[in-house]
């Protein structure tokens, strides 16, 4: 069954080549876009068409809801899929599709527009019984009721911004003295990156896991999770290593989070594939935030349930119902994803783009790489610094760390520094090995100290097994030679 017969892809790099293998699986035509930075990526060529939408900058391309509208009528696609990051949780744009007769695969523009606001989505989700940190209520007008509400809840609080995402703007405060500061420099920020000034104060929690739980719904009222993600290690808020199952989880635990995030599902009439993202410590989860799109770490989750999720969106998003039902989802082993960035670990994870000169993937038994690079590829300056993710799959969690270990060791990327040197150094971290993981992991001296040895030995690894590449043009002369003689004695 054809769901679509063509669908444009609105976003780049490897998310863009995700979507386009399950369109392909479905046999669905895709569109790509892109701007002048990406003509020549693999994503661009790997699509049935492609169309250019823009200057490098994304504000002039990714973003530009009405040329992507445009290209979509022109190409005649059906539906867009968004990935992640860029337009995925803009409701402005889900609704430019629907008034133009397109299907936006995720869920509608009101559900965006609900979840997208903290404030909002945390009383929606204090009325429906879900768990959520104590804090302010709404936004903050008065300073002298915020600091009163500071006191009540106990220092270190912190100041977030309602419209905000990926850490922006969050202001940590330990003394009552500097609230004010926080709270005016918190909304600076909010207005600079959203639009929106609107901050508001929580509970701040000093060492709490970050646990997920993966939801997905139908139009037909059908809804399933999927289990939870541990996505605790992080840099500046934003994740580097998931894991799934979470280690610390309980059936308990696991029972009482599963049915929390279905209820924020039911909550906001949920349709297609979300996230419900808690705060997890001493034994109390939180409600933090509800993802309304695909998740980076989707991934894993696939690796443990052996569901396509992309593919289930697509489904979904043509007005079928789910394939599965709760019953028919379980877990199975152990998957870890580690996001490769191009950065530098030891200087801040400042990104470091420019052009891979020797790239060579990982693979073998539970091996998976998602990734839209190669050698000779130049990583442009203008977007996120994510050029690849790798998953490992076991049987158990010692099993996955194994396989990651030895994927890494397998992994060559020369010409860009990249975080493969931290992955290496926290795949045998002691702390991690025994699943002793936090959103602050990665300030724990017990990594710095490694790190740079970690380094050096990679750096060492990757030019000796990047060697051979070297005799590359030879090997490739010898073939061409065979061939030419083949050839001539047919």
């Amino acid at each position: 069954m054809k769901y679509f017969d063509k669908v444009l892809i609105a976003n780049r790099g490897e998310i863009a080549i995700r979507v386009m293998r399950a369109c392909r699986e479905l046999g669905i035509d895709t569109v790509a876009i892109y701007s002048e930075a990406d003509k020549n990526s693999l994503f661009v060529h790997y699509a049935d068409e492609a169309f250019p939408v823009g200057p490098a900058p994304p504000s002039k391309s990714y973003l530009n809801m009405e040329r992507i509208i445009s290209v979509a009528k022109t190409a005649g696609a059906e539906a867009i899929h968004p990935g992640y990051g860029f337009l995925a949780e803009n409701s402005s744009f889900c609704q430019l599709c629907a008034e133009d007769g397109i299907t936006f695969i995720g869920p509608k523009a009101k559900t965006i527009a609900a979840m997208g606001s903290k404030i909002q989505s945390k009383q929606t989700m204090k009325d429906a019984g879900v768990p959520v940190l104590p804090g302010t209520d709404g936004g903050i007008d008065d300073l002298d009721e915020a600091a009163r509400v500071a006191d009540a809840i106990g220092y270190p609080v912190i100041v977030k911004a309602s419209a905000g995402g990926g850490g922006i703007g969050m202001q940590i405060v330990d003394d009552p003295s500097t609230i004010e500061e926080a709270i005016a420099g918190a909304m600076r920020i909010a207005e600079s990156a959203f639009g929106d000034r609107t901050v508001f104060i929580e509970k701040y929690l000093q060492k709490p896991r970050h646990v997920e739980v993966q939801v997905f719904c139908d139009e037909h009222k059908n809804r399933v999770h999927m289990f939870e993600r541990e996505c605790s290690i992080q840099r500046r808020h934003q994740k580097l290593i998931e894991e799934a199952p979470c280690p610390v989880m309980t059936d308990e635990l696991r029972e009482q989070m599963t049915t929390s995030a279905l209820k924020v599902a039911e909550a906001v009439d949920y349709v297609n594939a979300g996230t419900v993202e808690f705060l997890y410590d001493n034994g109390n989860y939180y409600f933090m935030e509800m993802n309304t799109r695909l998740q980076v770490e989707h991934t894993i989750t696939e690796l443990v349930t052996g569901i396509d999720i992309v593919k289930e969106q697509i489904i979904v998003a043509s007005g079928e119902p789910l394939e599965y039902a709760q019953e028919d989802i379980t877990i199975r082993g152990h998957a870890i994803e580690c996001r490769i960035n191009a950065e530098d670990p030891l200087n801040n994870f400042v990104a470091d783009p420019g052009k891979i000169i020797r790239y060579r993937s990982p693979g073998g038994p539970g091996i998976r790489v998602d990734s839209g690079i190669h050698a000779g590829y130049t990583i442009p300056p203008f977007y996120d610094s994510m050029i690849a993710k790798l998953c490992g799959w076991g049987m158990s969690r010692e099993y996955a760390i194994s396989r990651m270990r030895r994927a890494i060791y397998e992994y060559v990327i020369l010409g860009v520094k990249t975080t493969l040197p931290l992955h290496h150094a926290i795949m045998h971290n002691p702390e991690f090995i025994s699943g002793n993981t936090h959103t602050h992991f990665l300030q724990e001296a017990h990594i710095s100290k490694t790190l740079k040895r970690y380094i050096q030995e990679d750096e060492t690894r990757m030019t000796q097994l990047a060697t051979p590449l070297r005799s590359d043009r030879k090997v490739a002369a010898i073939s061409a030679g065979l061939m030419a003689v083949i050839e001539r004695n047919k």
